[in-house]
């Protein structure tokens, strides 16, 4: 850290330059001859490679999670038992949500905070770059671990993603200690990332680069990184005692020990609903992005933004309850929690204002960037307001652990986070590559995308009003015909992503060159590259005016 940190303030002391030139130095001629090969991605620091080898992860467990969920949805197209027995459909739907939660959603948001953040603020690199190799190396062998539990006699973990006690301590496999293993490894790189996500931001922004002129998703980067190095060990924490509960006797979670299996619920959720946010705020900062450039108007509101940004992660603390609301919590408790929970609903409510106060009389054009932003809005606001739905108690009590639950949160982390992630690459794709993708792809992915997703989790909002529980491999009659037509959507879905994998493997390979400055209304120092990104950037700190 400290070989970087102070390269970058000797550079500060030298003459600064200004505009385009800032990025187009490369000092590969004093560097030494780089490896090639696999071994200069598996060497690599370079913040860059780096992000790339995260993005590319993330969408082989994207597509590894989305088998299984068409394995899910092949099961449930008919009632009865059709392709697989319940204990293998099980496995899917915890190893479906662990591998989307954290093989998935959280690497393409790392991804994209290691290629843009130094790009955004003017720093040569990621502070800390070893350890950024370092964290992105450690997941394969993780997700490894995971998916190799599925070969274990006895089958890999089914008890859900939230691997609630005691089914994840009395009644499950051995494959418990491998699932341990590989999220203790995944929560070790989510903090490594956010530790060199907060020193790079802290330490080696450009100069007159103040905290308020920083990019949206730069704060929420650094917002994000905060709570993952808070939940983290929480998580870290309540898995290793479910391992000693299940291995070594200990009876935290066995209440014939004198636990209680209602604390584990308040530890995971501890973490998991700031979790919710990590997956979240980032998605903020991208549509903040997206929205004023293609609006051709400055983002309004910014420093209600920050503010709002903040105050979404500060109470993301004192919500964990309202999953719980059924457990049998006093009057008291669940008064509060739910207050709390609609109260979060107030920055939130912000973000969607600006983002819309700033769409209007813009000069609105409508390319793939935009186009998976504007749903991103709708689609995430339908997800808030079913989770608004969710917050009052006595209602919760009709729809907890049912279908509806599960169209909320897909809702938020489907059409919310991934849609997001896929407008961040649209946006970013051609300054990565150097060329411009085919434009009739995109509009292809996105109306495929839109239509099928909706087919997919909206009906689900209505089995679960009508009663039909979740993480069932099978279901009475009355739910047959909205099943069909869900399993449908799913299918759909995913073939629709096989159009974005063509579409990015067509523009890496080539097509029209890209400018500097790809889109008329972008602002920001990544404009001011060359398009495709130089391996090295800002080597002399641009100043910001």
């Amino acid at each position: 850290m400290s070989d970087v940190v102070n390269d970058a303030k000797m550079e500060l002391a030298e003459p600064l330059v200004d505009g385009p030139d800032a990025g187009e130095h490369s000092h590969d001629d004093h560097h030494h001859a780089q490896p090639s090969g696999i071994m200069r991605w598996l060497l690599t620091t370079n913040h860059k490679e780096i992000g790339s080898l995260y993005l590319w992860f993330s969408f082989i467990m994207f597509l590894v999670g989305g088998a299984m969920a068409m394995v899910i949805r092949a099961e449930l197209f008919q009632p009865g038992l059709q392709l697989v027995d319940p204990h293998f459909f099980n496995q899917m739907t915890t190893v479906h949500g662990l591998i989307m939660v954290f093989g998935a959603v959280m690497p393409a948001f790392t991804g994209l905070a290691n290629w843009m953040i130094p790009l955004m603020i003017g720093a040569p690199d990621m502070a800390l770059p070893r350890m950024n190799n370092w964290s992105f190396w450690i997941l394969p062998f993780a997700f490894a671990m995971l998916l190799g539990s599925l070969f274990m006699e006895g089958g890999g973990p089914a008890f859900g993603w939230t691997f609630y006690a005691p089914l994840s301590t009395t009644y499950s496999g051995d494959s418990t200690a491998l699932f341990v293993f590989s999220v203790h490894i995944m929560g070790i790189s989510s903090i490594m990332g956010a530790i060199n996500v907060i020193v790079t931001i802290v330490n080696l922004r450009a100069p007159g680069m103040t905290w308020m002129k920083l990019p949206l998703f730069v704060w929420t980067w650094l917002i994000t990184a905060f709570l993952l190095i808070a939940v983290m060990p929480v998580l870290a924490g309540v898995v290793t005692m479910v391992l000693t509960d299940k291995y070594f006797g200990t009876s935290f979670f066995d209440a014939m020990g004198g636990g209680d299996p209602v604390m584990f619920q308040h530890i995971f959720w501890f973490f998991g609903h700031p979790e919710v946010y990590i997956m979240i705020l980032p998605a903020f900062g991208i549509i903040s992005a997206i929205v004023p450039a293609f609006s051709r108007k400055p983002l309004f509101g910014y420093a209600s933004m920050v503010y709002a940004t903040a105050s979404i992660a500060g109470l993301s603390f004192i919500v964990w309850a309202h999953h719980m609301f059924t457990t049998g919590m006093p009057v008291a408790a669940e008064l509060f929690f739910m207050y709390c929970t609609m109260l979060i609903s107030v920055p939130t409510g912000v973000k969607v204002f600006n983002w819309v106060a700033t769409m209007w009389r813009g000069a609105i054009s409508f390319e793939a960037p935009m186009m998976f932003a504007l749903a991103f809005i709708v689609l995430f606001t339908i997800g808030g307001l079913s989770g608004l739905m969710l917050a009052i108690t006595p209602v919760d009590f009709q729809y907890h652990d049912t279908y509806f639950v599960v169209a909320h949160f897909h809702y938020v982390l489907v059409t919310g986070a991934v849609f997001s992630i896929m407008a961040a690459a649209y946006y970013w794709l051609p300054k990565w590559t150097g060329h411009m993708y085919s434009e009739t792809l995109a509009k292809w992915h996105f109306w495929c995308s839109l239509v099928s997703v909706n087919v997919l989790f909206f009906p689900m909002h209505f089995l679960g009003l009508a009663g039909m529980p979740r993480r069932i491999p099978d279901y009475a009659l009355q739910f047959a015909d909205i099943n069909q037509v869900v399993s449908i959507g799913g299918f759909a879905f995913g073939l629709s992503q096989l159009i974005f994998l063509a579409l990015v493997i067509k523009c890496v390979r080539g097509g029209q060159e890209a400018p500097a400055k790809v889109w008329d209304g972008a602002e920001g120092l990544e404009w001011t590259v060359p398009s495709p990104a130089p391996l090295h950037t800002f080597d002399t700190p641009p100043v910001v005016r």
